[in-house]
């Protein structure tokens, strides 16, 4: 995969046809090790085609490709939903407890209100 991100950034930097060495070069001074092997296959399968018409055909081939977005995820249970509604009750009731006069200056002061 790192041969094909080299190859493209090479064709997007202006080289319409990136040589095996061009693509070893890119792959090289990112910090990878470049595969020759690999390199070479992808190369010899790109020789004489055009990148943007390659991805363009590539983008008309994906496009009935159902990429998910089927039913949600199941309902929870009567028990649990009661168990969730009486725990927020609990917490409105604890946070409806803390007054004014609890608040604390996140500068370390107190809550003189001086602003």
């Amino acid at each position: 995969m790192q041969e094909v991100a080299a190859y493209i950034l090479l064709v997007l930097g202006g080289n319409a046809s990136p040589s095996a060495d061009d693509v070893a070069n890119v792959i090289t001074a990112s910090g990878a090790e470049a595969n020759a092997d690999a390199i070479a296959q992808l190369c010899g399968d790109l020789e004489g085609k055009s990148v943007d018409d390659l991805l363009a055909e590539g983008m008309e081939t994906i496009k009935d490709v159902p990429l998910g977005g089927g039913g949600g995820g199941a309902a929870a249970a009567g028990g649990a939903a009661g168990g969730e509604a009486a725990a927020e009750e609990e917490e409105e009731e604890v946070e409806e407890e803390a007054g004014p006069g609890d608040a604390i200056d996140m500068f370390g002061g107190d809550d003189g209100g001086d602003y």
